[in-house]
């Protein structure tokens, strides 16, 4: 069984047609930055976080992301800026992504506005086969490694939003960047990992149901080449502006719960849970998603009426 489970980590690596490759979060929705830049500064706050998560807990070789990020808007003008950093490891893989964030943002009517951002990003990839099970000593394929390869690139997205709603279109990488083992030439064809293009949907929509409850409907679609269609609708209730609790389906991967405190003014923690609907339920027992949101309001106090996205 352990082989099996290191063959299917370097299939996630390397198999260009089978697998996501950019990190998946289950609670995107309170750091929109990491799928839409276009977002940076939206909030109108300086907000900081900090999310971990452990996929597939119990499978060797299995996903754990670290993403750290802020995001702030520029006083007197249209201006957002953000950066984050975020570690995803799988199997023999170690790959870490800094990305900078510009967003421009303009009033379109009396309630919505519209922002179009860009993405500046470098990505550090580490491979290492050693990890993997050897059959054969003389195998050179385990000599193969790749050591801090480095790869910049460039995304663009647009947020369309008012109090109550958001719809989002973004591509966070516009470059297919293909990864060569040490033993390459100049003019090799084959290599061992490419980049896929990844397009994002993001839409919601906050509903009152009463003067201390929210209902936001949110949805998450991603479209990448050589992988399914990927679908992500959730529902969160805000109580009181202090707690919030939903549920998300993943189309036919996971079911989710969510659940969020506000501590207090600026600390809001949160944590997910994803249980695996395919046969691979059968090997782990679920993942967990633990975040630390952090926001830094300006000297005339707080935002009275805070958005829900």
């Amino acid at each position: 069984m352990k082989n099996k489970l290191l063959v299917f980590g370097l299939m996630l690596i390397a198999g260009s047609s089978i697998a996501q490759q950019d990190a998946q979060f289950t609670q995107y929705m309170y750091n929109t930055i990491s799928v839409n830049p276009a977002y940076a500064g939206n909030n109108e706050t300086t907000s900081l976080f900090l999310l971990n998560r452990s996929q597939w807990v119990g499978l060797e070789g299995a996903p754990v992301t670290t993403n750290a990020s802020f995001h702030m808007p520029i006083k007197r003008s249209n201006i957002g800026l953000g950066l984050s950093v975020i570690n995803d490891k799988i199997g023999p893989s170690d790959e870490s992504n800094i990305a900078i964030d510009f967003s421009y943002t303009i009033l379109t009517s009396y309630t919505y506005k519209l922002a179009f951002g860009l993405k500046a990003s470098a990505n550090l990839l580490n491979i290492d086969f050693n990890k993997l099970n050897q059959y054969s000593d003389n195998d050179y394929s385990f000599e193969t490694n790749i050591d801090n390869k480095f790869s910049p690139n460039i995304g663009a997205g647009v947020y369309l939003y008012s109090d109550k709603t958001y719809i989002g279109l973004s591509v966070p990488n516009l470059l297919e960047t293909k990864h060569f083992d040490k033993y390459a030439n100049a003019g090799a064809s084959s290599y061992i990992a490419k980049e896929r293009i990844h397009y994002y949907f993001i839409a919601g929509h906050v509903f009152d149901f009463s003067s201390n409850v929210k209902f936001k409907p949110a949805i998450l679609t991603k479209i990448v080449q050589g992988a399914p269609l990927q679908v992500d609708i959730s529902g969160n209730f805000l109580i009181n502006e202090k707690f919030t609790a939903g549920l998300a389906y993943r189309w036919d991967i996971a079911v989710s719960a969510l659940v969020g405190f506000q501590a207090s003014d600026s600390w809001f923690i949160g944590y997910g849970y994803d249980l695996e609907t395919t046969r691979l339920a059968s090997y782990n027992s679920g993942s967990h998603e633990i975040f630390l949101k952090y926001d830094i309001f300006n000297r005339s106090g707080k935002i009275i009426s805070p958005r829900f996205f």
